[in-house]
């Protein structure tokens, strides 16, 4: 049997030791002119960082994380990153934590508990200083572990009841008071909403947001009726809704039933399907029902008819998030906060008659 070993050597790492014999200073004044501390002469901490580029040094940030106890680390549990929400979130929270000169640790649930756990064990496990979460909501044992372990923590989008943490989410209520309330004031009289069937906040809020929109609004308020959409999340979870089974519902209703004379959707993919429907049952939108969507998908001004949707604002709901984590750490024992950032309703072709 014949063993082949390598021929080369492994290069050794870069040490401020070598940089300090190369300079001809001591180890000391190599660290302070990395770390840009104002002791080192601008002369001596040109040569140095020339001659770190040179040999190639790269910072050793874990043993640093040793001397200062901390791994500039946020992590950033989301349920799912196909969802466009929290596709921005997750771009807006890195940009502006490498701004302030940390990583992320990103981890995705998929609407999973026992998955949830496993993040949150893994933050733990990965000495993070600070997490951002959006909650699965099923319990919040594992949560409470990461905080009694010094770990800050901010809620996102979803909140869970009993934990007393910072939150920051969309107003969710005033989209689909929004959306609600921009169709009956365009001549609807009968409002149908279309909804997830997850046990979720932002579920209960928008259907509140509807409710209170037909109180206000509707000719006859007995007429508000909410349609669980099945979903099928924790069987496929490659995508975070299913437009099929919005688009089997509106079959449904179209063979069974009297249609409203709009539909508010929790999310875009069901206005998609149910505008499908619709137009193959010899439907016009809007000139015989009127549609709005939630989210606001990239697709929605470029379909025909162009969607009504609620626009969510993804970049400020992850800035704030990380400003009010940061705000945390710096003031561990301030109270806890609440933040809602209102989203905004774009009119298209789908509710102008």
């Amino acid at each position: 049997m014949t063993v082949h070993r390598p021929t080369g050597t492994m290069r050794r790492r870069v040490r401020l030791s070598d940089i300090a014999e190369a300079v001809g200073c001591s180890v000391n004044t190599v660290s302070r002119a990395l770390t840009g501390k104002d002791s080192v002469s601008p002369a001596t901490r040109a040569q140095v960082m020339a001659e770190a580029e040179r040999l190639g040094y790269v910072p050793n940030h874990q043993a640093r994380s040793l001397v200062l106890g901390s791994t500039r680390t946020v992590g950033l549990v989301i349920t799912n990153p196909s969802n466009t929400l929290y596709a921005g979130l997750i771009s807006s929270v890195e940009l502006r934590c490498r701004a302030l000169g940390y990583t992320v640790m990103l981890l995705a649930t998929e609407e999973s508990p026992e998955s949830e756990r496993v993040a949150a064990e893994s933050l733990l496990h990965a000495g993070v200083d600070s997490a951002l979460a959006v909650p699965v909501q099923a319990e919040a044992g594992h949560w409470e572990r990461l905080r009694r372990a010094g770990i800050d923590l901010v809620f996102v989008s979803r909140e869970l009841p009993g934990m007393n943490v910072d939150f920051v989410g969309i107003d969710n209520e005033h989209g689909a008071y929004q959306s609600t309330a921009h169709v009956l004031e365009a001549g609807a009289r009968v409002v149908w909403a279309l909804e997830e069937d997850l046990p979720i906040s932002t579920v209960r809020q928008r259907r509140d947001g509807y409710l209170r929109a037909i109180a206000d609004h509707a000719a006859d308020p007995d007429s508000a009726r909410v349609l669980s959409v099945p979903t099928r999340r924790r069987d496929s979870l490659t995508l975070p809704w299913q437009a099929e089974e919005a688009y089997r519902l509106a079959k449904r209703l179209l063979a069974e039933a009297d249609l409203p004379d709009a539909f508010v959707t929790g999310n875009d993919y069901f206005a998609l399907a149910l505008i499908r429907a619709l137009t193959e049952h010899g439907l016009r939108v809007p000139d015989d029902v009127l549609v709005v969507g939630y989210g606001d998908h990239p697709y929605a001004g470029y379909l025909t008819p162009t969607l009504s949707s609620v626009a969510l604002p993804a970049t400020e709901l992850g800035t704030t998030a990380v400003d009010v984590l940061m705000r945390r750490t710096a003031e561990p024992d301030a109270p806890t906060t609440r933040h809602l950032i209102a989203p905004h309703l774009i009119p298209r072709e789908s509710t102008r008659r």
